[in-house]
């Protein structure tokens, strides 16, 4: 396995984007366990539908700190490869420790924005990308670059949550972030927002712009499990970056009222035998 990082500096933006996530790493790494029980089904789908099999080379855009990208390393085998990216170079460093930590050298990791790959055209088999594209400040121009990437024939798959009405406990952080923090209720569609690809029809439009063929889409219901409201706000605190982002100018007792609220209302998704935070995903795939 190696590890690369790019030659040049990215823009300001890119750089603020990637500081965001440097910071985040830390606690994304540290609830792998959790993220790998929540997305397990639709990780699985996902390389499904990409086609993800032997002997493949595959890009992983934005792969954070590559639980999945092990998952597709095994798919792969021996006589395959992975590359996985992402905007932020701490976070992808996890990603190698743990390719390293489970003896495979089939991965390597290139800190890169995902808006501007720099792959040779026709280069991978299949390209994924799990939770990220939504988070690109221009996901078309993500999408046209996994196009020129991508063999002909090869397919790319893309996870990102859908329509904010399915997706409360985003919509409960988002907006209690933004009260407590001074900001206008934020708009669910904005760029760069974890559910601005969730309009109906947006993404799969955006496939079809950037060149892709026999596009499909699938709604995937995914509840984040948790043992209480409680663990799901430490999770957040620890790795929700762009929630983190909107609470940085509060001092510490204004951030605690806030991430109490949050947590308080976070409590009506608890069941039972725990608490289940309702989620739905949206799968989709276009053939290069």
């Amino acid at each position: 396995m190696s590890e690369k990082s790019p030659a040049l500096q990215p823009p300001a933006a890119d750089a603020a984007a990637a500081n965001l996530w440097d910071q985040a790493a830390i606690g994304w790494n540290a609830h792998a366990g959790p993220i790998r029980a929540w997305l397990r089904a639709s990780t699985e789908l996902m390389l499904l539908s990409a086609g993800v099999r032997a002997g493949q080379r595959v890009l992983d855009v934005a792969a954070g700190t590559g639980e999945q990208t092990l998952e597709i390393a095994a798919r792969v085998g021996p006589s395959g490869s992975v590359v996985a990216t992402d905007l932020s170079a701490r976070i992808l460093a996890f990603a190698a420790a743990r390719a390293t930590d489970a003896g495979v050298s089939t991965v390597e990791t290139l800190a890169c924005d995902g808006e501007e790959l720099p792959f040779a055209d026709a280069s991978f088999d299949a390209v994924v990308c799990r939770l990220g594209l939504m988070l690109f400040a221009a996901p078309d121009s993500g999408l046209a670059q996994m196009h020129r990437v991508a063999r002909p024939g090869a397919k790319a798959s893309v996870l990102v949550f859908s329509a904010p009405e399915n997706n409360p406990c985003l919509a409960i952080l988002a907006s209690t972030a933004a009260r407590h923090a001074g900001l206008e209720r934020p708009d669910p569609f904005a760029p760069g927002s974890l559910l601005s690809l969730g309009r109906a029809g947006a993404l799969q439009a955006m496939f079809a712009r950037a060149g892709f063929q026999a596009v499909q889409s699938t709604r995937l219901s995914a509840p984040f499990v948790m043992p209480s409201a409680r663990h799901y706000v430490d999770f957040v605190r620890d790795s929700g970056a762009p929630v983190i982002k909107m609470l940085a100018h509060l001092g510490p007792g204004a951030q605690e009222e806030a991430w109490s609220e949050m947590e308080q209302r976070l409590e009506s998704f608890t069941t039972a035998t725990g608490w289940a935070g309702p989620n739905e995903l949206l799968l989709v795939t276009g053939t290069r």
